[in-house]
């Protein structure tokens, strides 16, 4: 991605927003939802998005109005904002632990319409998952997270992961819908790299997968890969695809994975509210308007003034340095692209909607950047 021929992100009544913003542009988030459905050849039901970048149910209805009905998420609240959006289907990729498991089975008992799914990697989860299902004389579905070596979370595929899926298999209350496998720690810039290791990790679960099945047990699907080794685990058909960040992209993502060619849907507004001299200009983008945890060269980019180098950031402000300083005024706008869109938009408790003319003339509440919503 040149991100400094990015355009078309200019608000044209920009003196009713109020800096820091986040702006979003549903128009650009329907180009990516589009891009997602080429990669599959327009067959939905291979996708299994994930909700965690964008956390609104607007965008989940905008992909259901697409065809696409399985969603992936990682909180209880992204479960409940996406179920109450209308979702079918919905995997909590996370294992319940504590209160999570009773929350879960809250969500289920109040949306009856909806499966919901979670992770388990270990028998002391499941039978406390059997028990609260039973008790609550619900149905929950359950994939056996593996570990494809991430060495995250997961169990690794083998003898005790084979007998936790049998395990998984004769339980009540719970359903076995297959293997979830997540690969974060392939994030090579060069897309044959990211292939190759992408086979390398998924081998042994397709290996296990069959072994399963040779042994009579259902396995459904298996939910692999985000969004860096999405388009090779389109080319293995028992796979269900579940990128996330490519719904709305950021500047590192568009940065290392431009094969991929998702458009820019998420910006942030600042303004300049002071100028220190030194060819410095300090915006209004602080620790609490964009993620802070990559090194300060990598936070934020700005289209409009590609030399900007970041000298300082504290909770409200950023420093930055440029020799163009002397063209800008206290209270010029800059859009910036976040380096991390995932972390900086769970920042904001609303997004500012920008239509494809321009215009911002609404605001949607990002619920789901809460812990918890209802339950």
């Amino acid at each position: 991605m040149n991100i400094s021929a990015l355009s078309g992100h200019e608000v044209t009544n920009v003196g009713e927003v109020a800096s820091p913003a986040l702006l979003l542009y549903p128009h650009r988030v329907q180009d990516n939802i589009q891009r997602l459905l080429t990669f599959v050849g327009g067959d939905a039901t291979r996708l299994r998005p994930h909700v965690k970048t964008h956390k609104l149910g607007a965008i989940v209805r905008m992909q259901l109005d697409a065809g696409i009905s399985k969603f992936k998420c990682a909180t209880i609240a992204e479960a409940e904002m996406t179920a109450d959006a209308g979702a079918p289907d919905v995997l909590l990729a996370y294992q319940m632990v504590g209160p999570n498991v009773g929350r879960i089975c809250a969500l289920a008992k109040r949306f009856p319409e909806t499966r919901f799914s979670v992770l388990v990697d270990n028998s002391e989860s499941l039978r406390a998952l059997t028990q609260a299902a039973t008790a609550e004389m619900i149905k929950l579905g359950a994939f056996v997270d593996i570990d494809c070596g991430m060495h995250r979370s997961g169990i690794e595929p083998g003898d005790a992961a084979r007998q936790l899926y049998r395990e998984l298999c004769d339980s009540p209350g719970v359903e076995a819908c297959g293997l979830h496998a997540y690969d974060g720690h392939i994030h090579d810039e060069a897309e044959a790299v990211r292939s190759g290791r992408s086979d390398v990790a998924m081998t042994p679960v397709e290996a296990f997968r069959s072994e399963l099945l040779a042994e009579g047990l259902p396995v459904p699907t298996v939910v692999a890969g985000g969004t860096p080794t999405f388009p090779m685990h389109v080319q293995r058909p028992w796979v269900e695809c579940s990128p996330g960040t490519c719904l709305l992209t950021d500047a590192g993502y568009g940065t290392a994975y431009s094969d991929m060619e998702f458009v820019p849907a998420a910006f942030l507004l600042t303004r300049v509210i002071s100028k220190p001299g030194g060819n410095r200009l300090c915006l209004d983008l602080g620790h609490k308007a964009v993620a802070a945890e990559n090194p300060i060269a990598n936070r934020v980019r700005f289209p409009a003034l590609p030399d900007a180098v970041p000298l300082g950031q504290s909770e409200e402000h950023l420093v930055i340095e440029t020799c163009r300083a002397d063209e800008f005024s206290v209270g010029d706008v800059f859009y910036g692209l976040p380096w991390h869109i995932c972390p900086t938009l769970a920042l904001y408790s609303e997004a500012a909607i920008v239509s494809a003319e321009g215009e911002v003339s609404e605001r949607w509440p990002i619920l789901a950047r809460a812990r918890s919503i209802t339950v």
